[in-house]
């Protein structure tokens, strides 16, 4: 890595000639001012200096891994190694406050274990792994395929999403491996509020919501209330990730006003079947979906 001395970087104070050092590494910022989020006017103030203390008080580490490619070198006199290159994406923030305090090894909690610790390191592998993918569909406005769906259902980052229940004691038996090998039976509350918030690391809300978000609120209604035969037919398979299950509630004439519904639902002359009739409108998941739980009038 090419070593710079302070007084080079001094030298490129401009808001089109700007470097600034931040713990230690040199980073040229000369053609990102206009895209920073805070403004390019924020950056001038620091163009030649020394950024590290201001930086880490705004951002987390995964904003500096997110841009080296814009870092051109390092301090002649820095002194070992800086922070984003002996620690890794899997590593939990040591920075207080940063993440769950109880996750820390050095942190004792009467919620978090040692169970939980290996189920979010196991959850965050996971996620950052599946990071590249995120983003260029995000980006490209693209839904998730159904292969990263299975990828997820397979590897526990589906049920794990749904929380607690029966269902986590069954996990092997419909084909799922939980994050860090977990036995689903020591499946709690806090397990599942480490799988959403690790799979929300991601930062691409809209790949984020397409890559589940109905699927997570249409099954709790089959698992809760589902007949044996519909658990049997369609438990499996959304576990897996194989079918995609979507909530539909909300309606064009009331949104999401469950009281006001139109959408009916009346027995057939057999009396074997509802027949169902009405529209639903903005169902998240709704247009690669496979099966639907349907809010409607009796």
């Amino acid at each position: 890595m090419t070593a710079i001395d302070r007084s080079s970087v001094a030298a490129h104070n401009k808001a089109d000639d700007m470097w600034v050092i931040i713990d230690g590494d040199v980073y040229d910022l000369s053609k990102f001012g206009k895209m920073h989020p805070g403004g390019e006017a924020v950056l001038k103030e620091y163009a030649g200096k020394d950024a590290t203390e201001v930086f880490f008080e705004q951002h987390r580490m995964d904003v500096l891994r997110k841009y080296q490619r814009l870092k051109i070198g390092r301090l002649s006199d820095a002194k070992g190694k800086s922070v984003v290159d002996r620690t890794t994406p899997y590593d939990i923030s040591q920075v207080a406050y940063a993440e769950i305090a109880g996750l820390r090894s050095d942190f004792h909690s009467p919620y978090y274990t040692e169970s939980h610790r290996q189920f979010r390191a196991a959850c965050r592998k996971w996620v950052e792994g599946f990071r590249a993918q995120a983003e260029q569909y995000d980006k490209a406005g693209k839904e998730p395929t159904r292969e990263m769906f299975i990828k997820a259902g397979k590897e526990g980052m589906l049920i794990s999403r749904i929380g607690p229940g029966p269902w986590m004691a069954q996990a092997s038996s419909f084909g799922v491996t939980l994050p860090g090998n977990l036995d689903g039976k020591t499946f709690d509350q806090f397990h599942e509020l480490i799988a959403q918030s690790e799979f929300a690391r991601l930062g691409t809300p809209g790949f984020i919501d397409g890559m589940g978000a109905g699927h997570l609120i249409g099954l709790p209604p089959i698992l809760h209330f589902g007949t044996p035969a519909m658990k049997e037919k369609y438990l499996g398979p959304c576990m897996r990730g194989e079918k995609i299950c979507a909530l539909a509630i909300t309606e064009p004439f009331v949104g999401s006003d469950v009281a006001g519904l139109r959408c009916t639902a009346k027995k057939s002359p057999c009396g074997k079947f509802y027949i169902v009739n009405g529209a639903k409108k903005w169902i998240t998941n709704g247009t690669f979906a496979d099966l639907f739980v349907t809010a409607v009038r009796t």
